[in-house]
């Protein structure tokens, strides 16, 4: 999924949080011989994702813990499926809980949005559905891999790993000849010149500069349908702002190649996961 220093990294980052001063309740509670299973079960319909996660918040917490992976990422879970399986110590299981839950139940919240956005496609398109970089700060890498798993595609990971320039960078640069112009000097040779533009006469002259790929914002449909046409076989069509469920299919049967949906990432409400504890 990602280089593991990075996912340690980060555990033991959302782990500090909750045990930089112990688990007072449950060592006031719990003997430290105690043992229990804990099963990680679906409340709700939902796209499983996350199991390398879970088992690496069990494992940094107490390397005796057992996790095993009943569903794999990606397998449609119905309510009452049993997703992933932790035993070991009980204390060690209830210090995990929150922090494996946290991570888990986000991750399959952002793959189970990315699925009903795949899903809405109509059969045989060449739309890909994809996210943004309006991720969580330090969560980045773990959504992403969601997106994926839910079926969808990944956009820039960063700043540095493709030129795409907004509003900002043309009014900055002068206009969208001088900008595109600025970026084939200047960007590597094997990389691709994406722009942004909010009207058929700046796609018009971003065609004319050359640009590989155009994003239109917030467009009407009939506009994407004339910019489409405009750009076939000159340049990828974009389209994203307002992107909704119930426009998916209009945009794929306009031809468009790319829908960017930031939502996937910024407002996919969790997955409902519990965790429940059996003592052995």
């Amino acid at each position: 999924m990602t280089p593991s220093y990075l996912l340690d990294r980060l555990v033991e980052l959302a782990l500090s949080e909750d045990l930089a001063g112990g688990d007072l309740t449950t060592e006031a509670t719990v003997a430290i011989e105690d043992r229990a299973i804990a099963r990680a079960t679906a409340h709700s319909p939902l796209v499983v994702c996350g199991g390398d996660v879970f088992a690496r918040v069990f494992y940094r917490v107490d390397p005796g813990v057992r996790v095993e992976r009943v569903l794999d990422d990606g397998a449609l879970a119905k309510p009452g499926d049993v997703l992933w399986i932790a035993e070991g110590a009980t204390r060690s299981l209830l210090m995990a809980e929150r922090t494996a839950l946290n991570f888990t139940q986000r991750m399959s919240g952002t793959a189970t949005l990315t699925r009903r956005f795949v899903d809405a496609l109509p059969a045989g398109t060449i739309t890909r559905i994809v996210d943004t970089r309006k991720t969580t700060p330090g969560l980045r890498f773990l959504e992403r891999y969601a997106v994926r798993t839910g079926g969808g595609h990944n956009h820039r990971d960063n700043l540095g790993s493709a030129v795409l320039i907004k509003d900002n960078h043309i009014v900055a640069a002068g206009g969208v000849k001088m900008a595109i112009e600025r970026a084939f000097k200047h960007a590597p040779h094997s990389t691709r010149i994406e722009i942004e533009v909010e009207s058929l006469a700046m796609l018009d002259e971003a065609l004319e500069a050359g640009a590989d790929v155009v994003i239109l914002d917030n467009f009407a449909q009939s506009e994407i349908a004339v910019a489409v046409e405009r750009a076939h076989g000159r340049a990828l069509i974009e389209v994203s702002g307002g992107i909704t469920l119930e426009r998916i299919g209009a945009l794929a049967q306009a031809g468009v190649d790319i829908v960017s949906v930031g939502a996937l990432t910024h407002s996919a409400p969790a997955a409902d996961i519990g965790l429940d504890i059996e003592k052995l």
